[in-house]
């Protein structure tokens, strides 16, 4: 099939963002009773799932201190939950375990589920919290544990099964993905910012509406909308800094244990929830017993059988080269700098034994191949969806991306003409009007 010299929606990146906006329009348009072939092309320099979506922990929760990112999240987890076999969805809950610096803001984001319906069970001391955990785990052992959030909705997915059960929904109703297809150049017309055609290594494409979906390489795309990179951040309190960076880069920091994944079964044998630890407690090395760190620290597990393993992951780090000169090709555990640390390793399995008995002595299970990858964060670590140029909208989010697989719905209605009241808390402009998402105690930045 030739290369396209026209279609009415261009979207650029065929991974979380890009293959569901694309299903949405397409929906949109057979819903009018329109056809939708040739009318919806999605564009990908190398495959489907082949940036970040492919490499993800694949993890879907609700547990975020954002009333704004909460109530988005509730959406996403009911477009996960419509279809759990095309998305290879496992809906098996998701445990938010904290010590006592968090306690409050675990709390509140407890008392803020409840206020839209969100099922979780939010237990509170020390005793009560290690008693709940050992009805889950006989061999919990984790210490300085003062509450447990249990959500009772979200899990996780495959990520690689789930984006081609995305991308069949959205061919399935006549959208057109090509791969190996890098864009090069967006062209606007003289006197007009809008975007009137996509040049790429194959071809220019003609487009009424573009949509750039493209994860850490939005940083690429911003540029080539002539988006500044140095902006104005007002901070809550008023203070207002100058010329601060729009992208940083972080590098995640994921992998595997290569153990039956039935070691983490539950009691009752039954697979568990996620589950997420931050604590505060000195973490000790399973290895050889020295302080790895008495700062605060935190980690992400479950088993998964398309790992092999137990997969999870800790808090990530900056990446300090600055951003406009980070390398995000080759991308994953391809790159030759940018894959999980070191110490990592380490980290992650003394922290699997200080949760559970189970995992004493078991370092030289570790899966000792190269892994994670990194994200593109605004400034303040939360996603942008905003439109620009006219008629080109940008869904600059790549980490909090994977979970989030409702977000290209409610940005393919908002192309339509339907403004999405979920995505509001999430424009470009908050930045210079203060309005930024708050922040908790927790060691992750996006949380």
């Amino acid at each position: 099939m030739s290369f396209p010299e026209h279609a009415e929606f261009v979207v650029i990146g065929a991974g979380i963002h890009g293959l569901s906006a694309a299903w949405r329009l397409a929906e949109r348009l057979k819903e009018k009773g329109e056809s939708v072939e040739g009318r919806v092309v999605v564009l990908d320099k190398a495959g489907i799932a082949a940036g970040a979506s492919g490499i993800a922990c694949g993890v879907v929760r609700n547990n975020y201190f954002q009333p704004a990112m909460r109530n988005l999240m509730a959406h996403s987890v009911d477009v996960w939950e419509s279809d759990p076999k095309a998305f290879s969805y496992h809906p098996v809950g998701y445990m938010q375990i904290s010590c006592e610096a968090m306690h409050e803001d675990v709390a509140q984001i407890h008392r803020e589920q409840q206020a839209i319906g969100y099922e979780s069970v939010f237990i509170e001391g020390e005793k009560d919290s290690a008693d709940y955990m050992r009805g889950i785990f006989d061999d919990w052992q984790a210490k300085g544990i003062t509450s447990v959030l249990h959500e009772k909705r979200g899990g996780y997915a495959n990520n690689t099964k789930s984006m081609y059960g995305l991308a069949k929904k959205a061919e399935d109703l006549g959208v057109r993905i090509i791969t190996g297809t890098e864009v090069q150049e967006l062209i606007t017309e003289s006197g007009s910012p809008a975007v009137r055609a996509v040049k790429t290594n194959r071809g220019t494409i003609r487009c009424d509406q573009l949509i750039v979906g493209a994860g850490p390489w939005v940083r690429d795309f911003w540029d080539m909308l002539g988006l500044p990179n140095k902006i104005k951040v007002k901070s809550p309190d008023g203070q207002v800094a100058d010329g601060v960076d729009m992208w940083r880069f972080w590098q995640l920091e994921e992998g595997v244990l290569k153990v039956d994944p039935d070691t983490l079964l539950t009691n009752d044998g039954k697979i568990p929830p996620v589950i997420h630890v931050d604590t505060d407690a000195p973490l000790i090395s399973d290895v050889d017993g020295s302080v790895i760190t008495e700062d605060m620290w935190g980690i992400y597990y479950k088993p998964d059988w398309h790992f092999g393993g137990v997969q999870g992951g800790a808090a990530p780090y900056k990446v300090t080269t600055p951003a406009e000169d980070v390398a995000i090709d080759p991308y994953g555990p391809a790159s030759p700098e940018f894959v999980s640390s070191p110490g990592f390793a380490h980290m992650w399995v003394s922290a699997l034994a200080h949760c559970h008995k189970r995992f004493q002595g078991s370092m030289p299970r570790y899966h000792r191949e190269p892994s994670g990858g990194i994200g593109c964060f605004t400034p303040d670590s939360f996603p942008v969806f905003d439109r620009f140029n006219e008629n080109a909208t940008v869904i600059a989010d790549s980490n909090h991306g994977y979970k989030m697989l409702g977000v290209g719905r409610l940005v393919a209605d908002e192309v339509m003409g339907d403004e999405q009241e979920l995505l509001k808390p999430f424009r470009f402009a908050r930045f210079e009007k203060g309005e930024l998402h708050p922040t908790s105690h927790s060691p992750f930045p996006w949380s």
